[in-house]
Order: structure tokens, then sequence, then C-alpha cells
């Protein structure tokens, strides 16, 4: 009997924390707040902290499927140092999270680059920027493919990522946290073709289910991102914050994604020529897309729809939105009210999937492990009537403690009494 008992109770523990495992809305708290209400952004747990350096010589060395803290100041340019082999596609990322509230000239924002020890350029991309005096969370990576015709860059040794703050100097910011990590997919079979890319796709998004949507609070970032699936969600949205949920993405899909902004109900006048933006980013931390639409305080939305996740993708231009859909795995959406609108606003955000899942590349290695596939977490999808993960992590730690609570004290008479009868 006591066995049994130990056994049961183990299983009540277990359940408590599978409602708070990461991803769910339960999982993370809000990240400390703002004057305004906007929240920071939340880094990782166990997040390992770094100093990049000014000499190249003296760069720390980035260890993959690891998570980095650092800051970097107005004009800066910080060296690191990872360290790639002969097989792998390589992902080295930055994640510039400036404090809620802070102000930031229209070409403030950081460029990352991926260099061979020598210097010889690997991968880089375009600036990433505010856009304007709205601060938000961005991010972007600089990739090394090992089928690119580049020789210096295929070889196992030592490479150089700089990131750099671009644009003005004036904006007065002093330090600002910043996020690195490193992901390595694995390289294809030996001998194996690639395969090729979707000749075709649609255009047209999917119709907005019907129904009620479902609740849905969004996380700080992309550490706890709230997992969302097809179909409709409903958040509020502060001014200033940004709201970040993750999506699966199969192979073969499309993503496509409406945020609507209901009206707002102060009578305070304002207007925003970039109030709401919607940003989405890859499983290593690529920018994909980002757009935005001005608000009033009338209802407002903004759509964006992708190409289907392909590993041909790449193929195509490291600063096309297309090659970024070049995995399968966890999409980032990032949905951003501007600071000018005077209060909370209710957000909607559709999210369809559309496509036949297509079967994998010939990986040489298992990429999943490797942080690049959908893995057996997150929310149910396809035709539903499973428990979804978001709807689990809506429930707080209170009701997890009264649900053990009660799981224990029920146990216990049934002990007791068992015990009394074995007497």
């Amino acid at each position: 009997m006591k066995s049994r008992t130990v056994d049961a109770v183990t299983a009540a523990a277990a359940l408590a924390c599978v409602l708070l495992l990461p991803g769910t809305a339960a999982a993370h708290p809000r990240a400390d707040a703002a004057p305004g209400g906007a929240s920071a952004y939340r880094p990782a747990d166990g997040a390992l902290p770094v100093t990049g350096t000014a000499s190249s010589a003296d760069g720390p060395r980035l260890e993959r499927a690891k998570i980095y803290s650092d800051t970097i100041s107005p004009g800066q340019k910080k060296y690191y140092r990872v360290r790639l082999d002969e097989t792998s596609n390589a992902f080295v990322s930055t994640v510039l999270a400036p404090p809620p509230g802070t102000r930031s000239g229209i070409l403030d924002g950081i460029q990352v680059a991926l260099t061979s020890a020598d210097g010889t350029p690997c991968g880089s991309g375009p600036a990433v920027y505010f856009g304007g005096d709205t601060t938000r969370p961005i991010a972007d990576y600089a990739s090394r493919r090992i089928s690119d015709d580049n020789t210096a860059c295929r070889q196992a040794g030592d490479y150089l990522y700089t990131v750099a703050w671009s644009g003005q100097q004036t904006s007065g910011a002093a330090k600002w946290p910043i996020e690195l990590t490193y992901m390595a997919e694995p390289g294809l079979k030996p001998g194996a073709s690639e395969p090729q890319a979707p000749s075709s796709w649609s255009s047209k998004a999917p119709s907005p289910g019907s129904g009620t949507p479902h609740k849905v609070r969004g996380g700080t970032g992309f550490n706890d991102a709230a997992a969302v699936d097809d179909g409709a969600w409903r958040d509020d949205i502060r001014p200033g914050d940004s709201r970040f949920y993750k999506v699966p993405v199969a192979w073969g899909q499309q993503l496509f994604l409406r945020a609507q902004l209901a009206n707002a109900t102060s009578d305070d006048s304002f207007f925003a020529v970039n109030g709401l933006r919607l940003a989405l980013y890859n499983t290593a931390r690529g920018r994909v897309a980002d757009k935005s639409a001005g608000y009033t305080g009338a209802p407002a939305g903004v759509d964006l729809g992708t190409a289907p996740a392909a590993y041909a993708n790449r193929f195509v231009g490291e600063s096309d939105a297309e090659s970024a859909m070049r995995f399968q795995g966890w999409y980032y959406i990032q949905v951003t009210l501007d600071p000018k609108v005077p209060s909370s606003v209710p957000l909607t955000l559709d999210v369809g999937l559309e496509g036949k899942t297509q079967p994998g590349p010939p990986y040489d290695g298992d990429a999943a492990a490797a942080g690049f596939g959908l893995g057996d977490t997150g929310p149910a999808t396809g035709d539903g009537g499973t428990m979804r993960a978001v709807g689990i992590g809506g429930i707080g730690l209170g009701a997890v403690l009264v649900l053990g609570l009660g799981a224990w004290r029920l146990l216990g008479g049934r002990r007791h009494r068992a015990d009394g009868r074995a007497a």
C-alpha cells in the first residue's frame, strides 16, 4: 500500500512539474516592468555571462547549444570566437534587448558577421535597426554554409563572430543587454542530393476560423515565448510592450499571421505611425520578415505570410525572407505596441499553417537534438482534440499547488484508513 501511495504522490508531483514546463504561460513569470507597464526581455535561465572584446585576438569562445549574455554600447564592436567543424552549418545569433521605455535613433541597431580567423567573410546580413524611437528586442544571425564554394570558410577551426552597433551614436544608450547563441545544423549524408525547393505555393492566407479565440499570455522574448498553433489567440498588450509566441512549422508548411488590435478605450488623442509591429524569426533567431501598421485607436491589423519551410530556401539569398524559411522547427512571432498608445489594447493573433508536410533532408546527424526539429513538446497540431500545451500552461501556480495539496491530503487520508484497517 505504501508503494502505491508513493507512486501516486510522485505522479501528482510530476503533473505539477509538467504544468510548469518552459514554453507554457505559467512557466516564466513576466519580467520586471518599466514605469509605463512594458515588460523587460527575460534572459535565458542559466545564461552564461561573457564579455566580448575590442581585439579579435582575445575574443571569448562561444560553445554550441549554449546561451550567453553580454552588453553593448553605441559605437562598440565586439569580438567572439566559435569553433566550427567541417560538416555542420553554423548559425550564430544576437538579440539586442534594450530596457523598456528607452529611446533610440532611427538607424540604431546591430550588425553581425562571421569570418574565418584570417578575416575572410563567411556570413553576414544587413544591419537590423529599430526604424524609429520605439525600442524593442531585435535579433539576427550570421551563418556559415558548409556547401559554399569559399574554401576558407569550409575548414574546421576557430572563426570570429562580431557584433557591431550600427547607425547613430546619439541615442543616449549606455549599455544595453545582448544575448548570444551558437547553433550547429548537421550537414547532409555523404553523396546525398540537396532537396529541391517547392516550385510554387499559395500566396493566399487561410480564412480565420470561427469560434472564441484561445486565451494566451505572450512572453517577453525567445526564452519564454508562449506556444501557439493553428487558430485564433487572444491576448492583451500594453504600450511599449513586445509579446512573443512560438509556433511549430514542419517541412513544406507555410505560416500565415495576422495581428489585430481592437479599438482603444482611452479618450486620449494620439497617432502612432508604426503603432502595431509584427515580426517573425526562424528557429535560429534569424529574422524572416516584419511589417507595421499605423494605429490611432480605431481597429487596425497587419498580415504576414511566408514561403514553405524548405531546406533549399537557404540558396535563395541571405537577406531574403524566403531564404530564412530554411528550417523545420519553432518559429517566433513578435508583436509590439507603440508606447504612444495611452492604454492597454486587446490583441487577436490569427495563426494559419498551410501545406502538406514533406519529408526532411537526409541529415548526417540528429537535427532535432541540435535544435532544428519539432520535438515532442509544445501544442498539439492537426485535427485537434488533444490537450494544448498553452491551455495547460494557463493554469496558475496557485492552482497547481492546490491540486498537489489536494492529492497529497487525499492520498494521506486513504493511507490512514488503510493503516487503521491493518491494525
